[in-house]
């Protein structure tokens, strides 16, 4: 949620060179972020436990190619969390309902950027192998739970191929 948001603030940031978030995907980001903040009540009612707010927003690249790979990836990864959390909740299949079309949205936005070639296609290869590098550090710290102890490996790995895969599925990845 915080990188939708923070990407919508490079957006309205003003128009430059750098920025150049689709209006149509802005619109999207919008919907997004309202969509996931109905996720965490729902959630912070379910546990009684109220979200940290952070200070400050995550840092997000200021060209399109990058900003969507890099949503793209953070999607496929909520994605993989969603699944987990429908197998053990099925009454919050709506969740993954809405994380396979946020997934859907972006891998969309990433195969036309790579369809139109030249350095926008190279910006987001690049980044993509360069974001994939600092994955499993981020599910290390999404998988730190007591509880998931016993599950802690097999689940690292199966999210990592998971989206490593949807990487390679979408063309910003070569396979090897």
């Amino acid at each position: 949620m915080y990188a939708v948001r923070a990407a919508q603030e490079v957006r309205a940031a003003g128009p430059s060179p750098k920025v150049a978030v689709p209006p149509h995907a802005l619109a999207f980001l919008r919907r997004h972020e309202e969509e996931e903040q109905r996720h965490l009540a729902e959630f912070e009612k379910m546990t009684g436990v109220k979200a940290r707010e952070k200070e400050a927003l995550p840092k997000v690249p200021g060209q399109w190619p990058a900003l969507a790979v890099q949503l793209y990836g953070y999607e496929a990864l909520g994605l993989e969390f969603a699944r987990l959390l429908a197998s053990l909740r099925p009454d919050l299949g709506h969740i993954l309902a809405d994380e396979e079309e946020h997934v859907g949205f972006f891998e969309r936005e990433v195969r036309a950027i790579l369809e139109r070639g030249r350095g926008g296609a190279n910006a987001a290869r690049d980044f993509a192998r360069a974001w994939l590098k600092r994955l499993p550090k981020t599910v290390g710290r999404y998988l730190q739970g007591p509880e998931l102890a016993p599950y802690r490996d097999e689940l690292a790995e199966r999210i990592l191929s998971s989206v490593k895969t949807r990487f390679v599925s979408a063309g910003l990845l070569f396979s090897s």
